[in-house]
């Protein structure tokens, strides 16, 4: 006699597996500053470390693109939108911001994400928000000020500001444009197809920008600097496209679908806390008392977030490549 699933179980089934993709993205994210500084500090241009780990993601994907190709028909919108604000939009702006404020300011500016992802929510989409969602993006946010030490260095560029602002429009865009479709069944556009478009898209855009026909290439067949240890470039490389991008988005974007754009991108402002936790284990970087305590206010801010929103059943698991009933795409910035 088969033995039948209740809904609640499903449900709870649903939101551990979204839960757990969207660590697994924040931990992948948040991991590539950790290698991509190592390349930047051997001689590569910033941008041209964005470009190389967009394009080398976007030849990975390259399969999935010609396997779903009929997306390019159904959903041209969704397609260019992923790839000019989830990829090649926070990129561009994040990076064009640092050149005027301070790397702390212009990450804590970007992760305002989860309040404007509230705000859409609630004032576009007009569906309510829970008091819990609200307070964990206090708290996160609050937490993210203490770990990206907001208070050194901190100066006023309007300029910039508004650049740091862009790159956490184009976030929420990735969150929003994640969840798309994600109630059509069987109707609802692969999440594979969708970042592979996005990279796509996202790898040209760049290429106008980064112009990589300038960069140099040498750098990649010498070695780099790992606090003090030789890393061959062509290894943090591999790191940065294969980990820290294709793994990344994929854990990413199914998890949104999972849970909810604002539980989702609440869970994302982990990658915080991990960069600087990688950063102080693997490039020697130390972590302050007060970034020691906002890690763990950005813990709790996820934690209440996560508990606000039932996750979204689920009907079949998600295998790779293959059809899914009701999955969800998820949770840069690692990102960026």
């Amino acid at each position: 006699m088969p033995v039948h699933t209740s809904q609640g179980s499903q449900r709870q089934h649903g939101r551990s597996v979204g839960l757990g993709l969207a660590l697994g993205s924040a931990v992948a994210f948040g991991g590539s500053g950790t290698a991509a500084k190592p390349l930047i500090e051997a001689g590569l241009d910033p941008l041209h470390v964005v470009w190389l780990r967009v394009a080398g993601a976007a030849l990975v994907m390259l399969p999935l693109a010609v396997r779903h190709r009929d997306l390019v028909r159904r959903r041209p919108a969704l397609l260019a939108g992923f790839g000019l604000l989830a990829v090649a939009g926070v990129q561009a702006f994040y990076f064009a911001s640092i050149s005027r404020i301070p790397v702390g300011v212009a990450l804590l500016v970007e992760y305002l994400a989860p309040a404007l992802v509230l705000g859409w929510v609630r004032f576009v989409q007009r569906r309510p928000v829970a008091r819990a969602a609200a307070a964990g993006v206090v708290l996160a946010v609050g937490g993210l000020a203490c770990v990206v030490e907001i208070w050194a260095g901190l100066r006023f560029d309007a300029v910039g500001l508004l650049l740091a602002l862009g790159a956490a429009c184009c976030q929420v865009g990735y969150f929003v444009l994640s969840d798309q479709g994600s109630d059509a069944g069987a109707e609802a556009p692969e999440p594979l197809g969708v970042i592979a478009y996005g990279l796509l898209v996202g790898a040209v855009v760049l290429t106008v920008v980064a112009r990589p026909w300038g960069m140099d290439w040498a750098v990649l067949g010498g070695v780099a600097r790992m606090d003090g240890t030789a890393v061959p470039a062509w290894v943090l490389l591999a790191w940065v496209v294969l980990i820290a991008t294709v793994l990344a988005y994929v854990t990413g974007v199914v998890a949104v679908r999972r849970l909810s754009p604002q539980v989702a991108v609440v869970v994302a402002c982990l990658e915080a806390v991990v960069a600087t936790v990688l950063a102080w284990v693997l490039l020697g970087e130390r972590l302050s008392a007060p970034q020691i305590v906002g890690g763990v206010v950005v813990l709790v801010g996820a934690f209440v977030a996560q508990r606000s929103t039932p996750a979204k059943s689920v009907s079949r698991s998600v295998a790779s490549g293959g059809e899914r009933a009701a999955p969800a795409l998820s949770a840069r910035s690692g990102r960026t």
